[in-house]
Protein backbone atom coordinates (compact mmCIF):
# COMPACT_ATOMS: atom_id res chain seq x y z
CA UNK A 1 0.00 0.00 0.00
CA UNK A 2 1.16 3.92 -0.60
CA UNK A 3 0.76 6.76 1.47
CA UNK A 4 1.09 10.37 1.08
CA UNK A 5 3.90 11.88 3.19
CA UNK A 6 6.11 15.05 3.32
CA UNK A 7 8.98 15.29 0.90
CA UNK A 8 11.93 14.71 2.92
CA UNK A 9 16.00 15.48 1.83
CA UNK A 10 16.80 11.67 1.98
CA UNK A 11 13.81 11.33 -0.55
CA UNK A 12 16.15 13.03 -3.50
CA UNK A 13 18.12 10.04 -3.25
CA UNK A 14 15.21 7.44 -3.95
CA UNK A 15 13.65 9.36 -6.69
CA UNK A 16 15.55 8.73 -10.04
CA UNK A 17 12.50 6.40 -11.14
CA UNK A 18 10.45 8.95 -10.95
CA UNK A 19 12.69 11.50 -12.53
CA UNK A 20 13.68 8.91 -16.11
CA UNK A 21 10.36 10.43 -18.08
CA UNK A 22 11.66 12.37 -20.80
CA UNK A 23 9.56 15.27 -20.22
CA UNK A 24 9.89 14.66 -16.36
CA UNK A 25 11.48 18.17 -15.64
CA UNK A 26 14.40 18.01 -13.78
CA UNK A 27 15.98 20.53 -11.30
CA UNK A 28 19.67 20.74 -9.56
CA UNK A 29 19.43 20.33 -5.68
CA UNK A 30 18.95 24.06 -4.33
CA UNK A 31 16.23 24.21 -6.59
CA UNK A 32 14.71 20.91 -4.52
CA UNK A 33 15.63 22.11 -1.30
CA UNK A 34 13.78 25.42 -1.64
CA UNK A 35 10.63 24.37 -2.15
CA UNK A 36 11.60 21.98 0.88
CA UNK A 37 12.25 25.33 3.22
CA UNK A 38 9.61 27.67 1.49
CA UNK A 39 6.80 25.22 1.33
CA UNK A 40 7.62 22.09 3.05
CA UNK A 41 3.71 21.29 3.67
CA UNK A 42 3.28 21.54 0.06
CA UNK A 43 5.89 19.46 -1.28
CA UNK A 44 4.69 15.89 -1.07
CA UNK A 45 5.57 12.03 -2.05
CA UNK A 46 3.40 8.92 -2.59
CA UNK A 47 6.14 6.52 -1.01
CA UNK A 48 5.85 2.81 -1.65
CA UNK A 49 5.61 -0.30 0.72
CA UNK A 50 9.48 -0.61 0.12
CA UNK A 51 10.40 2.91 0.73
CA UNK A 52 10.53 4.03 -2.80
CA UNK A 53 9.15 6.87 -4.09
CA UNK A 54 6.12 6.44 -6.33
CA UNK A 55 5.43 9.62 -7.14
CA UNK A 56 6.25 13.22 -5.82
CA UNK A 57 4.50 16.58 -5.99
CA UNK A 58 6.46 20.42 -5.54
CA UNK A 59 4.07 22.89 -5.06
CA UNK A 60 3.47 26.07 -3.86
CA UNK A 61 1.36 29.32 -2.81
CA UNK A 62 2.01 32.80 -4.72
CA UNK A 63 1.04 35.85 -6.27
CA UNK A 64 2.32 38.45 -8.90
CA UNK A 65 4.10 41.03 -7.46
CA UNK A 66 1.60 44.25 -6.08
CA UNK A 67 3.24 46.37 -8.90
CA UNK A 68 1.44 44.58 -11.37
CA UNK A 69 -1.71 44.07 -10.40
CA UNK A 70 -3.48 46.20 -13.22
CA UNK A 71 -1.55 44.01 -15.65
CA UNK A 72 -4.02 41.89 -17.74
CA UNK A 73 -0.96 39.22 -16.93
CA UNK A 74 -1.96 39.85 -13.08
CA UNK A 75 -1.94 36.43 -11.05
CA UNK A 76 -4.35 36.48 -7.69
CA UNK A 77 -3.18 34.30 -4.43
CA UNK A 78 -3.07 30.59 -5.81
CA UNK A 79 -1.47 27.65 -5.71
CA UNK A 80 0.90 26.32 -8.08
CA UNK A 81 1.94 22.77 -9.38
CA UNK A 82 5.79 23.14 -10.19
CA UNK A 83 6.19 19.47 -11.09
CA UNK A 84 4.07 16.47 -10.27
CA UNK A 85 5.74 13.32 -11.67
CA UNK A 86 4.83 9.79 -11.34
CA UNK A 87 7.51 6.37 -11.90
CA UNK A 88 6.02 4.63 -14.95
CA UNK A 89 5.63 1.18 -13.08
CA UNK A 90 3.24 3.46 -10.34
CA UNK A 91 1.00 4.93 -13.40
CA UNK A 92 -2.77 4.77 -13.81
CA UNK A 93 -3.16 4.11 -10.40
CA UNK A 94 -4.65 7.28 -9.58
CA UNK A 95 -1.26 9.17 -7.53
CA UNK A 96 -1.48 12.21 -9.90
CA UNK A 97 -5.14 12.78 -8.40
CA UNK A 98 -4.13 11.87 -4.63
CA UNK A 99 -1.42 14.40 -5.08
CA UNK A 100 -3.38 17.65 -7.15
CA UNK A 101 -6.03 16.61 -4.48
CA UNK A 102 -3.50 17.62 -1.41
CA UNK A 103 -2.69 21.15 -3.22
CA UNK A 104 -6.33 21.09 -4.09
CA UNK A 105 -7.29 21.55 -0.36
CA UNK A 106 -4.30 23.24 1.02
CA UNK A 107 -5.34 26.02 -1.68
CA UNK A 108 -8.87 26.21 -0.39
CA UNK A 109 -7.45 26.25 3.20
CA UNK A 110 -5.24 29.23 2.02
CA UNK A 111 -8.47 30.59 0.24
CA UNK A 112 -6.77 30.60 -3.04
CA UNK A 113 -8.45 31.39 -6.31
CA UNK A 114 -7.14 27.95 -8.43
CA UNK A 115 -4.22 25.88 -8.76
CA UNK A 116 -2.39 26.08 -12.08
CA UNK A 117 0.45 23.90 -13.71
CA UNK A 118 2.14 24.40 -16.99
CA UNK A 119 2.24 21.40 -19.01
CA UNK A 120 4.10 20.29 -22.63
CA UNK A 121 1.72 21.12 -25.14
CA UNK A 122 2.36 17.87 -26.86
CA UNK A 123 1.80 16.10 -23.55
CA UNK A 124 -1.68 15.02 -24.53
CA UNK A 125 -1.20 12.17 -22.21
CA UNK A 126 -0.96 14.69 -18.99
CA UNK A 127 -3.18 17.45 -20.60
CA UNK A 128 -6.20 14.29 -20.53
CA UNK A 129 -5.36 13.48 -17.57
CA UNK A 130 -5.86 16.67 -15.82
CA UNK A 131 -8.80 17.61 -17.86
CA UNK A 132 -9.79 14.82 -16.31
CA UNK A 133 -9.59 16.33 -13.02
CA UNK A 134 -11.32 19.76 -13.98
CA UNK A 135 -8.60 21.46 -14.93
CA UNK A 136 -8.90 23.73 -18.13
CA UNK A 137 -6.56 25.50 -20.68
CA UNK A 138 -6.27 29.38 -19.96
CA UNK A 139 -3.58 30.63 -22.31
CA UNK A 140 -0.95 28.78 -24.59
CA UNK A 141 2.40 30.36 -23.75
CA UNK A 142 4.57 29.94 -27.02
CA UNK A 143 8.03 29.10 -26.86
CA UNK A 144 7.86 28.30 -22.81
CA UNK A 145 9.82 25.29 -22.95
CA UNK A 146 13.50 25.80 -24.32
CA UNK A 147 13.74 22.18 -25.48
CA UNK A 148 11.36 19.88 -27.76
CA UNK A 149 11.76 16.51 -26.64
CA UNK A 150 9.97 15.80 -30.18
CA UNK A 151 13.16 17.54 -32.38
CA UNK A 152 10.67 19.23 -34.59
CA UNK A 153 11.98 22.84 -32.95
CA UNK A 154 14.04 24.70 -30.60
CA UNK A 155 11.63 24.91 -28.18
CA UNK A 156 7.79 24.34 -27.30
CA UNK A 157 4.95 25.53 -26.34
CA UNK A 158 3.38 25.41 -22.51
CA UNK A 159 -0.55 25.01 -21.65
CA UNK A 160 -1.10 27.18 -18.28
CA UNK A 161 -3.89 25.14 -17.06
CA UNK A 162 -6.31 25.76 -14.39
CA UNK A 163 -8.74 24.68 -11.99
CA UNK A 164 -10.96 26.95 -10.03
CA UNK A 165 -11.24 26.52 -6.20
CA UNK A 166 -14.11 27.52 -3.54
CA UNK A 167 -13.10 31.27 -3.53
CA UNK A 168 -13.76 31.52 -7.08
CA UNK A 169 -17.27 31.13 -7.15
CA UNK A 170 -17.83 32.58 -10.70
CA UNK A 171 -15.00 31.28 -12.57
CA UNK A 172 -13.28 34.71 -12.25
CA UNK A 173 -10.25 33.45 -13.24
CA UNK A 174 -11.01 30.49 -15.93
CA UNK A 175 -11.32 31.23 -19.39
CA UNK A 176 -12.71 29.17 -22.53
CA UNK A 177 -10.77 28.13 -25.52
CA UNK A 178 -7.44 28.90 -23.30
CA UNK A 179 -5.11 27.28 -26.17
CA UNK A 180 -6.23 30.28 -28.56
CA UNK A 181 -5.09 32.68 -26.02
CA UNK A 182 -0.59 33.37 -27.20
CA UNK A 183 1.40 35.19 -24.42
CA UNK A 184 4.94 35.16 -23.94
CA UNK A 185 7.02 33.31 -21.43
CA UNK A 186 8.06 36.90 -20.27
CA UNK A 187 4.04 37.67 -19.81
CA UNK A 188 4.43 34.31 -17.63
CA UNK A 189 5.41 35.19 -13.50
Amino acid sequence: MSSLRPFEPDDLFKFNLTNLDTLTENYDLHFYFTYLAKWPSLFNVVEGPKGEINAYMMGKMESSPDMYQHSEHYLPWHAHITALTVAPPSRRLGLAKLLTESLERAGNEYNAWFVDLFVRKSNKVATDMYRGMGYSVYRRVVGYYSDDPTGKSDNEDAYDMRKPLARDKTFKHIRKKGEEHEVSPEDVW
